[in-house]
């Protein structure tokens, strides 16, 4: 997220020649600056770089470009040194790694790009290896509302980031969003050390009687943390698929936003960067307020028995998809008017947030036992963090007036059909090939 907001402010051509049909209403005085008097800040703060639309599309992209090389190694190591260690390690490495990426864009593109990836592969064992907590300390009927507050707390931090960052860039220049967050991002590793722990029973502090629940109700869903895996199995589970073709289908939609937030607001409504900082944070403030109550509202159906748990994921799913891609797609006919834009941005993630309750935790319930293990399916959502900015960024240097209509017309496609193939194939009890029992040897792998 730190690149998303740096990049406008690291390039002197992010906002091109506009038609006149866009931003034809104007911003409120305090968001009315000359985009010119802007870059000349960004000069005298730091330094700039002559980048095309289509690098600026592959800087973004790739963070993903090896992702997809470590998240079932990911899942291996914090299934046997366990998830502390291996979360703590990969937080504390990849905020050492932000502190070279203003060396590296200054030496030049190419190490930039190199230096994202490393960063992308160290950055999985975090959000990998972190579910395997959940599959010991995540009371099924409370699994929602527990891990959508553990994501808000992603969402929240983009915020931050993005209010933060563009005050930073146009102040005292762009590496600073780097170095200061370098040391957040150390502090936050050890901390981790010194307060997560794997499990309820290894855990000082917990109750005995809150550590009997726990585990009570996790034995009832005959599904042990585990490692061995059923491959044939997996590979022929359609409720499976089902999430792991969601996964890319939603991250599409999810990167684009990340990746040219910032910089649709620069270009379309003409807003300088520290301005473009704090109304980029809009969109992710609201969907960190809508997350928690989501995954509250799933677990309240689920434990007052109004909807089974397979149309609670449904539901949630289809509503987080349908009404974000219908905003989403509408900014470019409202592209004339500020007010709209932003509310329409605002109100996409909102409403986006709902499937963190849906399709995204679907896995804890097919296979709680592989919880870290199916986290896997990033897999899928960085391999649509790989191509989507950069199909964006083609479309935009294509065309910068209809490359944006282009970007919204296929994120919201790929989004549908994600949808429409886990509507048709997606189930929430366990499956046969995640339960306690051991499967054929013939179908595992240890």
């Amino acid at each position: 997220m730190n690149m998303s907001i740096a990049l406008p402010a690291m390039v002197n051509n992010t906002a091109p020649p506009s038609p006149p049909s866009i931003s034809t209403e104007r911003l409120p005085t305090d968001f009315q600056d000359n985009w010119n008097e802007t870059l000349n800040e960004f000069k005298a703060v730091a330094a700039t770089y002559d980048r095309s639309p289509e690098i600026q599309g592959i800087i973004p992209s790739s963070l993903n470009y090896g992702s997809f090389l470590a998240p079932i190694p990911s899942g291996y190591l914090a299934e046997i040194f366990g998830t502390k260690y291996l979360a703590g390690a990969g937080m504390f490495i990849t905020s050492v790694l932000t502190l070279f990426t203003p060396l590296a864009a200054d030496t030049g593109v190419t190490l930039l790009i190199v230096l994202q990836i490393i960063q992308g592969i160290v950055q999985v064992m975090l959000l990998t290896s972190q579910y395997s907590i959940w599959a010991r300390w995540a009371p099924p009927t409370e699994r929602s509302q527990l891990i959508t507050i553990a994501v808000s707390g992603s969402v929240l931090g983009s915020f931050i980031i993005l209010l933060v960052g563009g005050h930073l860039c146009q102040t005292i220049g762009w590496p600073y969003v780097f170095y200061i967050f370098v040391g957040i991002g150390c502090i936050c590793s050890f901390l981790w050390f010194a307060l997560i722990y794997d499990d309820p029973v290894n855990h000082p502090f917990i109750s005995t009687s809150e550590k009997e629940y726990i585990i009570c109700s996790l034995a009832q869903e005959d599904s042990p943390p585990g490692w061995s895996l059923p491959i044939k199995a997996m590979i022929k589970s359609l409720p499976l698929w089902s999430i792991l073709v969601f996964y890319f289908s939603d991250y599409w939609h999810y990167f684009v936003i990340r990746s040219y937030l910032p910089t649709y607001i620069i270009s379309v409504l003409h807003a300088n960067i520290r301005d473009s900082g704090m109304l980029s944070a809009l969109p992710f403030v609201s969907a960190g307020i809508c997350i928690v109550p989501g995954g509250l509202l799933a677990d309240f159906l689920l434990s007052r028995k109004i909807l089974r748990l397979n149309t609670i994921r449904k539901v949630f799913t289809t509503i987080g998809v349908l009404l974000p891609c219908a905003f989403f797609v509408s900014l470019f006919w409202v592209r004339s008017s500020f007010s709209a834009t932003m509310a329409f941005l605002i109100l996409s993630s909102a409403t986006k947030s709902l499937s963190q309750s849906g399709a995204l935790v679907n896995f804890m319930d097919i296979a709680p036992r592989y919880s870290a293990l199916l986290r896997a399916s990033q897999i899928f959502s960085y391999i649509a963090g790989a191509i989507s900015p950069t199909v964006a960024g083609f479309f935009i240097s294509q065309d910068s007036e209809f490359g944006w209509r282009n970007v919204f017309l296929l994120s919201a496609a790929v989004n549908i059909a994600g949808l429409f193939f886990y509507l048709i194939f997606g189930q929430a009890e366990v499956q046969d090939w995640a339960k306690g029992r051991c499967a054929p040897s013939s179908e595992q792998t240890e």
